[in-house]
């Protein structure tokens, strides 16, 4: 259109500098300007993806930083398995030095950053961190014998020689279980697991079975502050 507009211009309206001027063909005109328009269009389209590019990176960067680390998610976004359990001693397989590890999955479309510092996105089959377990120390010494012993026994001191008090033992014997008193006292502590074995072990209880939590105040113990009236 432009070609055309231009050469229908008498040669009589141009300039005195522009009369002898050679007007290149109409094809010629249009095929640089469709060069033009496709260099142009090139340009804008790599314009373009360079700047998606940025806002993608800068994205990218943005959400790996404030990704938390997956040992520091929340009551919710994860799920643990339940430890293997030892038949024998009844706490789990992997208990040293009274702790044991089981392995947690984050919850689907979780994304936290793993212990290599690689950001993950979870969808609830993978294992993402493990997390530690109190577990007790056991010798050998159940809690079932201990109570069966006390109550059928203890007026011979059996319970006191099974938890290695020989002496406690051996005065019960003598004593006909201190008259009974002896016995019925025995017996009470060692069903609220009080008295225990004698080399300071836990007595082995079902690992989902009655247990006995003993609750300590420490310095790390959290106190709530009393407002005085």
């Amino acid at each position: 259109m432009v070609c055309r507009a231009f050469l229908v211009l008498h040669r009589s309206e141009f300039p005195a500098c522009c009369k002898s001027m050679k007007v290149p063909p109409c094809h010629v005109i249009e095929g640089i300007m469709a060069s033009s328009r496709r260099r142009l269009l090139c340009v804008r389209s790599g314009a373009l993806s360079l700047l998606f590019y940025c806002v993608y990176s800068h994205l990218q960067l943005v959400l790996s930083e404030e990704a938390e680390n997956c040992q520091n998610l929340r009551l919710g976004q994860y799920k643990c398995n339940d430890p293997k359990i030892d038949e024998s001693t009844q706490e789990p397989e992997n208990c040293r030095d009274m702790t044991a590890w089981v392995e947690c999955l984050p919850a689907p479309n979780i994304s936290c950053r793993l212990s290599n510092g690689t950001v993950f996105r979870f969808s609830g089959d993978e294992v993402g961190f493990n997390k530690s377990i109190p577990c007790r120390n056991v010798s050998g010494y159940s809690y079932k014998v201990a109570v069966a012993l006390s109550l059928f026994l203890g007026w011979l001191g059996a319970d006191r020689f099974y938890l290695g008090y020989p002496a406690l033992g051996l005065l019960k014997f003598c004593t006909v279980g201190f008259c009974g008193i002896g016995t019925l006292i025995d017996f009470i502590l060692i069903a609220m697991q009080i008295v225990g074995p004698a080399d300071g072990s836990n007595y082995i209880v079902d690992y989902y079975g009655a247990r006995l939590t003993r609750l300590s105040i420490t310095n790390e113990t959290f106190r709530k502050p009393h407002h005085s009236l």
